[in-house]
């Protein structure tokens, strides 16, 4: 269904415009919580709800325009001094704030929004008429999404079985799952609104933590208000590139019109018997001239993708500010970093995993007010989230200055949940102690609430990360604090790889992994509880044949060893020979991916060249 038909160009030049608008509102929001009396703010933020409130309008989008009209008579008051900026006012703003991004996402389904909620309005239209707001505010002060996955949600006692539910009608249960028929209406529970939103969130958040099935429809509204979509579930489908790198892109790709010219001229002549000295020296400078070119035009284009991550950062302050509200602590964000450019793409795929680690920072890594102060520590604490270049790879950080994490408790922990064994937990250091609560199902709190405990979370980060190539490194000190440290390549479009043979087939591994070729010999192999080490500069490190790990059995032939390391991990892989070195461009394999398998590529030979994912190869290895 499209309700802004013929309408479509103006539809995206408008989302694309207030969807940068919002955000920057919203970040100036959270200026203006520390300011309030800042007239500037006041009227930067009334500007953006005026000219949303225009787009919205020029597409019939009424209850749109709505509710901005009430935000901005809100904030006309404001900086008229009409009103006084309160905490409990601030929740309404951006109670209104979050339902104007709900239909941001409505727009994105070229749906028309349907109306904020009646308590929204009522609040605005509360203040507006100089109510009291105390009351209203506290229901309206939800921890806000920022456009992202939905935390765990809070455990609700399960609905009184109906009556006759011995009787329940199977079939139209399985109707009512797959989409086919209203669950309320067949099975019989009683509509308990209440009820029914905590169980939407929780199939949000599980759908947002283990994937969609074959057969869910992306942005499907069941559950919600008509028109209602979240933000999230509708990716940008458009970049804003400067003018400047394309550019840069036309003048490369006229440069590569010339050469090509010159070499289909060169190749004529080559055909009709000029094998000269000076033919054949042309012949060679235009195709090294041509290569240079290609690579150029190839860090160009990819340079069209770069984005700064700062328009991803600047959506965790509101929800590190709602969630810190939400549980009585005093928590600032600080940001760094945020023109630090990476792949659009790899932005987007960042944001749960950012969300979870914010989240995880506020709710259990700082204290509350009263254990600051027992502690002697300042009451606010800080979460600072940064994020910096260092070669091809981008680092991002995430610190807080709170209570730090013990790794014992954690294996303890582990162990209790069932997570190791007690043997296991033994040989653990401090830092494998710590990267415990990565694994699926850890959670310290005993209990389950509305932002943690059901052991989701952080597992997600871990999952997710790794589908990018990234690492995640731990470091905590009890009493001071915890830093997370994600590990990114700039972009996943293009791959070093290093190239090896194995018989005849060609194979690649990602070259981030890669540390040092080396020989391998029978009498430098050595054997430990039966598995084949070698001694690398006094460190014992097992030996893993790339034939063993693809399936193909042993191989007798392996005269090359590759030590690899990834995280904590280190090996060394065995192959028949290696090929060199390459820049990549990875095809991914939508229909069928084998097991181990990332995506392919193709040789210079035109051989099709398989790229091994290690890291999915190691999990079916026993002790690795």
């Amino acid at each position: 269904m499209n309700d802004f038909v013929g309408m479509e160009d103006l539809l995206q030049d408008f989302l694309m415009e207030a969807g940068d608008m919002l955000s920057d509102v919203d970040s100036k929001l959270m200026e203006l919580e520390k300011n309030p009396g800042d007239a500037a703010l006041l009227n930067e933020v009334f500007r953006g709800f005026h000219t949303i409130k225009g787009g919205a309008g020029f597409l019939n989008a009424n209850e749109l325009v709505t509710l901005c009209h009430l935000t901005e008579n809100l904030f006309d008051k404001l900086r008229n001094n009409q009103l006084t900026l309160t905490a409990e006012l601030m929740d309404v703003i951006f109670a209104a704030t979050a339902e104007v991004r709900k239909m941001f996402g409505a727009l994105q389904q070229s749906l028309q929004p349907a109306a904020a909620p009646e308590e929204v309005l009522q609040a605005l239209k509360d203040v507006l008429g100089g109510k009291t707001i105390a009351a209203t505010a506290k229901s309206q002060a939800k921890p806000a999404t920022a456009g992202a996955a939905p935390a765990a949600p809070a455990a609700s006692p399960a609905p009184a079985a109906p009556a006759g539910a011995d009787n329940v009608d199977w079939n139209a249960l399985y109707n009512a799952i797959t989409g086919g028929t209203d669950i309320v209406k067949e099975v019989g529970a009683t509509r308990d609104e209440k009820k029914i939103a905590e169980a939407i969130n929780e199939e949000e958040s599980t759908k947002k933590a283990f994937g969609r099935r074959s057969t869910d429809v992306p942005g499907a509204t069941v559950g919600r208000r008509a028109g209602d979509v979240p933000a999230a579930e509708a990716k940008e489908t458009t970049i804003r590139v400067d003018t400047d790198r394309l550019d840069q892109v036309l003048n490369l790709s006229g440069e590569i019109g010339l050469t090509k010219n010159r070499l289909t001229h060169l190749r004529s002549d080559i055909l009709q018997g000029r094998n000269d000295t000076d033919t054949l020296r042309e012949l060679d400078q235009s195709v090294s001239q041509l290569d240079m070119l290609v690579v150029n035009l190839q860090n160009a284009v990819m340079k069209t993708r770069m984005q700064p991550i700062g328009r991803l950062f600047k959506k965790y302050p509101r929800l590190a500010r709602d969630l810190a509200r939400s549980l009585g602590k005093d928590v600032e964000l600080v940001l760094a970093g945020e023109e630090t450019e990476m792949d659009k793409t790899m932005i987007e795929d960042l944001n749960d995993p950012l969300v979870h680690l914010v989240r995880n920072a506020v709710d259990h890594g700082v204290e509350t007010v009263e254990e600051r102060l027992a502690a002697g520590k300042p009451e606010k604490s800080f979460v600072e989230l940064s994020a910096r270049q260092e070669g091809d790879h981008i680092l991002i950080t995430i610190s807080d200055d709170g209570k730090g994490m013990s790794p014992e408790m954690i294996r303890n922990k582990a162990v209790e949940k069932g997570l190791i064994t007690a043997e296991m937990a033994n040989t653990l250091d401090e830092t494998r102690c710590l990267e415990l609560i990565l694994l699926p199902g850890f959670t310290t709190k005993s209990e389950i609430s509305s932002v943690s405990g059901r052991g989701v979370g952080m597992d997600v980060v871990k999952t997710n990360i790794q589908k990018l190539n990234g690492t995640v490194n731990i470091h905590s000190e009890v009493g001071k604090g915890s830093t997370f440290s994600i590990s990114l390549p700039l972009t996943l479009a293009i791959l070093p790889v290093l190239v090896l043979r194995l018989a005849d087939q060609s194979f690649a591994v990602p070259l981030s992994m890669v540390r040092e070729i080396l020989p391998v010999t029978q009498e430098g192999l050595q054997k430990i509880s039966g598995k084949a080490t070698m001694v690398v500069r006094g460190e014992v490190l097992p030996v893993l044949p790339l034939s063993q790990l693809i399936g193909w059995g042993s191989s007798e032939n392996s005269e090359v060893g590759v030590l690899m390391q990834f995280g904590n991990n280190s090996f060394i892989l065995t192959a028949d020979g290696f090929v060199g070195h390459e820049d990549v461009v990875i095809k991914s394999l939508d229909t069928f991916r084998p097991k181990g398998v990332a995506g392919v590529t193709m040789s210079s030979e035109g051989d099709i060249v398989l790229i091994l994912d290690i890291k999915e190869l190691l999990s079916g290895v026993n002790g690795t």
